[in-house]
């Protein structure tokens, strides 16, 4: 993989989820068509949890779906990554949101029930291109 894209899976990692965006953000920009959805699902993930330690219900929300949406026909993995993985633990996460609402979110992402979302490399398994089918 190219360290922009490291980088910004570390940055993801490390909580650093608006310098994550803007890292992958760059990569997205010149990506190939059938690979843009799975740069802009992991961006958006990341925007959501700077949106939600900014108490930014909505954004938030919106941006979870989204980013949950675009990933799943990655799924098991793509490029290295756990995509299921990641998916799984952002569907946690728009759940807690989901229940929390708008009201209840200062309290959530105080004292959050679940760790934040982690990105696994997982070179072994079996890779989905784009297109939903398995990888030769």
């Amino acid at each position: 993989m190219s360290e922009p894209f490291n980088k910004g899976i570390d940055e993801f990692n490390q909580e650093a989820f608006y310098a994550c965006h803007d890292t992958l953000e760059a990569i997205w920009m010149t990506a190939e068509t059938a690979e843009k959805p799975f740069y802009q699902g992991i961006l958006q993930i990341a925007v959501a949890f700077y949106h939600l330690g900014n108490l930014n219900w909505r954004g938030g929300a919106i941006l979870l779906g989204e980013g949950i949406s675009r990933l799943r026909r990655f799924e098991p993995a793509y490029r290295g990554i756990g995509v299921e993985q990641l998916v799984d633990q952002a569907v946690e996460w728009l759940t807690l949101v989901q229940t929390a609402g708008p009201e209840g979110l200062a309290d959530l992402m105080a004292e959050p029930p679940l760790p934040m979302p982690q990105i696994l490399w997982v070179p072994d398994l079996e890779t989905t291109e784009p297109d939903g089918t398995a990888a030769d």
